[in-house]
């Protein structure tokens, strides 16, 4: 008999769903607020799709999986069935080539020498699951052929025997036919036709009335089941393409929504970088309040630190000239002049001028030093709690012991109590805000003078206060004094003494701090000025 190659039906066997690359899934941290988090909302696309996917896979697989298995037990059982059909009267054998079975059953029986002596499909009125060839088919069920083949291959499914009728119809074509035969026990064999139907056989050892050993083969093609997987393949399909268009769809829109920010962001920056920050303006985004906007916030802010960072190095640097120029043209003239003067009075004035040009450079070059350390030097700085009034107190104590208060000046404490005044600060730092602003204090104030240093604490917050008696500093003024360079100086202070960075460096030392610094009229409305330094309280 000529071998079937495939069901009439243009419906073929539904292999597993195709399975498509997998995206590459970025692992951010997921934050509370989902809508505003682009990182959660492109992983949340790509987990939809991907999920769709594997789910139509998973549920395919393991379902076709139990179909096959369910209809293979029914093949069995009623491959048993009929065997004991078989076994119970020698008329049963020949009646066995009349059975038409439903979905078309092929049965046949070979004898004990292997011959076939049933074939139920002998008889034309038998239902048989009819054979096609597959080439006569519509260009539908070669497509399907196809999607089939290429699934199995994609999936790593396992490779199904080609179903094949032998030229000889004999028991040991079948193996597993003639493995029931010499195993004496039940076995089953899935194999595929030419059309991608599944064709599912079972083989049964039946011992005939006349005590001669027979095998029963039932074959039946998988047509239903493929069918039916088909159908919950298409519909899968379906939901998939719709997921996926709706994925693509959302996809453009969020890359459409990032990438053209972020080369907005990346020309400007680039264009910073090329120092030509001035004529750029960078995007600030403030409609939108995800991670582009803030990154673009971000950006701006930092690139109008770097604008004022450069502008105040620009700046610092123009005045370092302008500084160190005046006592070094003072210098050039005093020795220039130096080999001219011959009389020893005229020579003893101009080195007491060199001497003043050379501490005053001297004072310049360490202050300016310690001006251009100090961000980097309080970038790097472990902070330890500080007691305020203790460091004052040991300070003031240090000072009048080591004679460094002038003309008489004397300092008056006002403190705290113990443990109430204390700040997170660098204590080196802290202590340098302090000698400045007593050095400040104390060259103003007239001989004899009192300068008052007074810690206290106020709410949340620790008050440094160093009030002196001099001429105070007027409204005008009270910005310009903490500017790097400013030079009013008392008439009462030596050439050199001051650089005009102290009160600048005590401000850049006080800001680090989360602090702030001031000056203002004493309280008490006595003449003189006040500082009044402010930091966060420690506890």
């Amino acid at each position: 008999m000529n071998a079937p190659s495939a069901r009439v039906s243009p419906r073929a066997e539904a292999p597993a769903p195709e399975a498509g690359p997998a995206p590459r899934a970025r692992a951010p941290l997921l934050r509370f607020r989902i809508w505003q988090s682009l990182s959660a909302r492109i992983l949340a696309v790509n987990i939809f799709a991907l999920m769709v996917l594997a789910g139509g896979i998973l549920y395919l697989d393991s379902y076709r999986a139990r179909l096959i298995e369910a209809r293979q037990a029914e093949l069995l059982a009623q491959a048993e069935t009929i065997a004991h059909f078989l076994g119970a009267d020698a008329a049963n054998v020949a009646a066995a080539g009349r059975l038409s079975l439903s979905q078309g059953v092929r049965v046949r029986v070979y004898d004990a020498a292997g011959r076939r002596i049933v074939d139920n499909w002998a008889d034309p009125a038998v239902r048989r699951f009819d054979a096609t060839d597959p080439a006569r088919e519509g260009w539908r069920r070669q497509s399907a052929i196809a999607i089939d083949r290429m699934i199995d291959l994609l999936t790593g499914a396992r490779r199904v025997p080609r179903f094949a009728e032998p030229e000889e119809d004999r028991r040991d074509a079948w193996p597993e036919a003639r493995a029931a035969h010499v195993l004496g026990q039940p076995q089953l064999a899935t194999r595929r036709a030419p059309g991608g139907i599944l064709v599912l056989q079972a083989a049964v050892p039946v011992t005939l009335a006349d005590g001669s050993r027979a095998v029963l083969l039932l074959g039946v093609d998988a047509a239903a089941i493929t069918e039916t997987v088909r159908r919950e393949r298409e519909t899968s399909f379906t939901i998939f393409l719709v997921a996926l268009l709706f994925g693509l769809m959302l996809s453009a829109f969020l890359a459409r929504t990032i990438v053209q920010p972020l080369r907005q962001l990346a020309r400007a920056t680039h264009r910073v970088r090329l120092g030509r920050g001035r004529d750029v303006v960078m995007p600030r985004l403030p409609g939108r309040s995800d991670e582009i906007g803030r990154l673009a916030r971000a950006l701006a802010e930092m690139t109008a630190t770097l604008r004022h960072r450069v502008d105040a190095t620009e700046s610092f640097a123009a005045d370092v000239a302008h500084e160190l120029k005046n006592p070094l043209a003072s210098l050039r003239s005093a020795v220039e002049a130096l080999g001219r003067v011959t009389d020893e009075a005229g020579r003893q004035q101009l080195f007491e001028l060199i001497n003043a040009d050379v501490r005053r450079l001297d004072r310049l070059i360490s202050d300016i030093s310690a001006a251009s350390r100090i961000d980097a030097e309080l970038a790097r700085a472990r902070l330890q709690t500080v007691d305020v009034a203790d460091m004052v107190r040991s300070m003031a104590g240090s000072m009048e012991a080591t004679g460094q208060l002038p003309r008489g000046v004397r300092l008056e404490l006002q403190l705290a109590a113990p443990g109430t005044a204390r700040v997170m600060a660098d204590p080196d730092r802290l202590g340098q805000v302090l000698r400045n602003l007593l050095d400040n204090a104390i060259s103003f104030s007239p001989d004899g003078g009192a300068v008052t240093l007074a810690v206290a604490r106020e709410g949340d917050e620790v008050r440094l206060a160093v009030l002196d008696e001099g001429p105070g500093v007027p409204h005008v003024a009270r910005d310009m004094i903490f500017e790097r360079f400013y030079s009013e100086r008392p008439d009462t202070e030596g050439y050199g003494e001051h650089s005009g960075l102290g009160l600048s460096i005590a401000r850049a030392i006080v800001e680090a701090l989360d602090g702030h610094i001031e000056v203002d009229d004493r309280p008490d409305g006595r003449p003189g000025a006040c500082f009044r330094v402010g930091f966060p309280a420690a506890d």
